[in-house]
């Protein structure tokens, strides 16, 4: 969208970061659909720029990939597994639990299974990508590029093919490890 480009630029995404208290979390929305290759890349490029231990979780239609999710921390990237599905089934979390519910994640699990990959997983694939800069924002023309383009079950499918179980990023029970486990077997 015109104007957008800012919002993902390495000056913005450092801000947002020297902002963060330790441990903080920023997100930022990525959408893949009417979007192109080269853009996509460039905005995860950006941002793992300076979310090194960047983390992208996925949103898919009928199996195609639709948009996403680009989580940083500031500080080491950790997942309270047991601590969120604990939390989803307290009565202080009843509206958080049914809002999940009526998008189809009824678990903690069913939420961390849209795992995508992480910064490293994708580091090669990125190389040639270009940083978005406020100086620059070639990724205004990019993302313009991607107008009306069906190109989102195709990079969503690129993001996965390099996506490994993220060891160490899900801090949880030895059960709820083998939950998580067996419900990336059955991904794509």
């Amino acid at each position: 969208v015109k104007g957008s480009a800012t919002l993902y630029s390495r000056e913005y995404f450092e801000m947002c970061r020297r902002r963060l208290n330790p441990g903080g979390i920023m997100t930022q929305w990525l959408p893949l659909y009417e979007s192109n290759l080269e853009a996509v890349k460039s905005e995860l490029a950006t941002f793992f720029d300076v979310f090194p231990n960047g983390v992208l979780w996925g949103n898919d239609v009928n199996g195609m990939g639709y948009d996403s999710v680009m989580m940083g921390w500031n500080g080491p990237a950790a997942v309270p597994v047991d601590l969120m599905q604990q939390r989803l089934y307290h009565s202080d979390y009843r509206r958080v639990a049914e809002s999940l519910g009526e998008v189809g994640y009824y678990s903690a699990f069913d939420l961390l299974a849209t795992y995508a990959g992480r910064a490293g997983d994708l580091k090669e694939w990125l190389q040639d990508a270009t940083i978005n800069r406020d100086r620059n924002l070639r990724l205004q023309y990019l993302a313009g590029m991607g107008l009306n383009l069906q190109r989102a079950g195709a990079i969503y499918s690129s993001i996965l093919e390099r996506r490994n179980f993220p060891e160490g990023l899900f801090q949880a029970s030895e059960n709820s490890l083998a939950t998580l486990l067996g419900m990336f077997g059955r991904l794509p």
